[in-house]
C-alpha cells in the first residue's frame, strides 16, 4: 500500500491519478463530500490534490496531523491558508505553468478581440448588417503595453507581444531583476506616464483587493485600455465604469468578474449590480467565463506539472 493521496474535484485531467498510481501511490477520488466530512478523514491522507471547491482553511489544516502537501491543480491561493498550512509544514504546490501558453494566448486574443471590434461586428453581421466605418479598428503597434505582475503570465503575455512592435513594461512589486528581452522593468510611475494598455496578471491576496480602483486610474497620463486575466477582485468594477464613461478607459477585455463565486463556476447573472449592466451592454467592453487557462492543453499540463512536483518532494 503507498502513500495515499485524496482528490477532491472533478475536471482534473485523468492522467493525475493514472500517473500517480503508477508511480506507487495510493489515490482515493471523493468529489462530492462536504468540506466537514473530508475533515473528519483527512488525518489519513499523505497529500491532497484539489481545485478550488472549499476552502483549506486553518481549521482544515488542523484535522490533516499526517499530511505532507496540498496540491491545487491550477493558479492561486486565496482559499488556501498558505501561512498557516506552512507552520504546519505542509507544502503547497500550485500549477500555474500549465496555462501560462493558455493564458498569454487568451489575453492576446482579448486585446485583438477589443481593437477590431470582432465580437461587435460578428453579432452585426449576424442580424444581417454590413457595418464598416463604426469598426474601423486599432493597431497594437506603436503602442506601449503595461503589465503589472511579471510572473508566469506576465510573461507569457509579453512573448505573445514580441512580434507585435508594441513598447512592452513591466512591473512587479514581488520581484528584483526580472526584466528580460520581451519586456523592459520600470517603476510603477513609469507604467502610469507611458501605458496605453494595462494588463493585470497579479495574485489575489488582501493587498491587492481592489489594486485597480479610482485612485490607481487616477495616475494614468493617458487614456488607456485594461485587460484582466488575473482575478475579479483585484480590480473594482464600479471604478472602471465610472471611468470609462469619462472615457480615460477606453476599452476593456476581462476574462474575470469580481462577482464570480469562490469555486470560479459560476455566477448569478440576474442580480449582478449597475456596473456589471453596463459592462455587457457597452460595445468597448470584450467578456469571457474565466477561460483563459483552460484550454484542452492545459489541462493536460496542469495535471503534469502537480505529479512532477509530487514527486519531487523530499
Amino acid at each position: 500500500m503507498g502513500k495515499k493521496i485524496l482528490l477532491t474535484n472533478k475536471g482534473i485531467h485523468p492522467f493525475l491519478g493514472k500517473q500517480l498510481t503508477k508511480l506507487g501511490y495510493d489515490c482515493e477520488f471523493d468529489y462530492t463530500s462536504s468540506k466537514a466530512e473530508i475533515e473528519a478523514k483527512i488525518n489519513n491522507y499523505y497529500g491532497v490534490v484539489m481545485k478550488s471547491r472549499f476552502k483549506a482553511d486553518a481549521s482544515f489544516f488542523k484535522k490533516a496531523k499526517k499530511l505532507k502537501f496540498l496540491a491545487r491543480v491550477g493558479v492561486g491561493f486565496e482559499h488556501i491558508d498558505v501561512g498557516f498550512a506552512n507552520k504546519k509544514g505542509i507544502e503547497i504546490i500550485l500549477s500555474p505553468e500549465g496555462s501560462r501558453d493558455a493564458v498569454g494566448e487568451h489575453t492576446m486574443g482579448l486585446l485583438l478581440s477589443l481593437f477590431n471590434n470582432l465580437p461587435k461586428g460578428d453579432r452585426e453581421i449576424k442580424a444581417g448588417k454590413w457595418i464598416r466605418e463604426p469598426n474601423r479598428g486599432i493597431e497594437v503597434k506603436g503602442k506601449t503595453v503595461g503589465i503589472i505582475g511579471y510572473g508566469n503570465m506576465g510573461q507569457s503575455f509579453a512573448r505573445r507581444l514580441s512580434g507585435f512592435e508594441a513598447k512592452v513594461l513591466a512591473y512587479d512589486k514581488y520581484k528584483k531583476g526580472y526584466g528580460d528581452k520581451y519586456a523592459k522593468a520600470v517603476s510603477l510611475k513609469t507604467i502610469f506616464k507611458e501605458t496605453d494598455i494595462l494588463s493585470l496578471h497579479i495574485p489575489y491576496d488582501k493587498h491587492n483587493h481592489y489594486f485597480v480602483d479610482q485612485e490607481l486610474l487616477k495616475q494614468f497620463k493617458k487614456p488607456i485600455y485594461i485587460l484582466n486575466t488575473a482575478r475579479g477582485l483585484v480590480l473594482n468594477t464600479k471604478a472602471v465604469v465610472k471611468a470609462m464613461k469619462k472615457e480615460t478607459v477606453l476599452g476593456v477585455g476581462l476574462d474575470v468578474m469580481e462577482y464570480e463565486e469562490q469555486s470560479f463556476e459560476a455566477f448569478n447573472g440576474d442580480k449582478l449590480p449597475k456596473p456589471f449592466q453596463y459592462l455587457i451592454n457597452s460595445d468597448r467592453v470584450v467578456l469571457s467565463p474565466h477561460i483563459a487557462g483552460w484550454t484542452m492543453e492545459s489541462k493536460l499540463k496542469h495535471a503534469q506539472t502537480i505529479v512532477k512536483k509530487i514527486v519531487a518532494l523530499k
